[in-house]
């Protein structure tokens, strides 16, 4: 398959790359919603040690630009007080969205819907995979250096907010403790995550409304990416700075996922980091500064 087949969500336009735009962090929002910011071209130095979009960091103060995507119609806001250690969009609930920082103590910047910093918040240390859902809830998964850190939120891998950054949720059976995750997504009101421990990987879905968990193996360790629609499931593995993504369809038979079918897609320029992710049974795609979306 290659990505001529699948739909476009959206891509940025020659106008707006012709007038110094760079698209940098995305995100796709609970409701659905692609999120992308762009930061003008003179603010931005490129790193020679990675390609793809992740390579451009901000230099100096400035201000933003997110645009918001959603069934055609495209919102654009301006994000200000962008800085050299600003990084990773969450789209949250009611048109916020959140921006990581660097500060040890409050790691991320809760923006207005005017698109103002509002709060500055924790969410652990070492916050490795991050997502929002439709109550305005933040779900973070952690690496080792917060597992084994200081901060007792992040110590069983797992966590979930609110927007005020109290910690509202720690998993309590887990069928091992976690060293690393691997992704999250959201399917309705549930929360999935893929992490790994030294025993295996592993799925892991969060029901919010009784703090109920349930966990299963995952049938493949090294993922990017994941999406859910019932008892199937879409697990990505990319090759990075290669222009090719595996999807791994399962299905959930006798209580255990099994891979039913395997196929690679072609993309038009090499896959980097960030560049998948799931919700509600949808995969979105990043090839260079162009969209796509694969449906269960």
């Amino acid at each position: 398959m290659t990505t001529g087949q699948l739909p476009i969500v959206w891509s940025l336009s020659a106008e707006d790359a012709q007038a110094g735009w760079r698209a940098l962090w995305w995100n796709v929002g609970p409701d659905g919603e692609l999120g992308v910011i762009l930061v003008q071209d003179q603010n931005l130095r490129r790193s020679p040690y990675f390609k793809n979009w992740i390579g451009w960091h901000v230099t100096t103060t400035c201000d933003g630009l997110l645009i918001v995507v959603k069934d055609g119609h495209e919102r654009r806001t301006t994000v200000h007080g962008i800085n050299k250690s600003t990084g990773c969009l969450v789209l949250l609930s009611w048109s916020r969205f959140l921006l990581r920082g660097q500060s040890q103590e409050k790691n991320f910047v809760v923006y207005s819907p005017g698109g103002y910093p509002m709060n500055h918040i924790s969410l652990g240390e070492c916050t490795e995979s991050i997502i929002g859902d439709r109550d305005g809830a933040i779900w973070t998964a952690h690496g080792d250096q917060g597992i084994y850190g200081d901060d007792p939120a992040s110590r069983a891998g797992l966590a979930r907010w609110n927007t005020d950054g109290d910690h509202t949720w720690t998993p309590q059976n887990l069928p091992v403790l976690p060293l690393g995750s691997k992704a999250s997504a959201t399917e309705g009101t549930l929360a999935w995550y893929a992490w790994y421990s030294p025993e295996g990987a592993f799925l892991t879905r969060v029901d919010p409304a009784t703090g109920e968990e349930t966990s299963w193996k995952n049938p493949v360790r090294d993922i990017d990416s994941l999406t859910v629609r019932g008892n199937r499931m879409i697990l990505t593995h990319s090759f990075h700075n290669r222009p090719g993504i595996e999807l791994n369809h399962a299905e959930l038979i006798n209580n255990t996922w099994v891979i039913t079918t395997q196929e690679k897609l072609t993309l038009p320029e090499p896959m980097g980091y960030s560049c998948t992710q799931g919700r509600d049974g949808n995969l979105w795609l990043r090839s260079g500064d162009t969209w796509t979306r694969i449906t269960l």
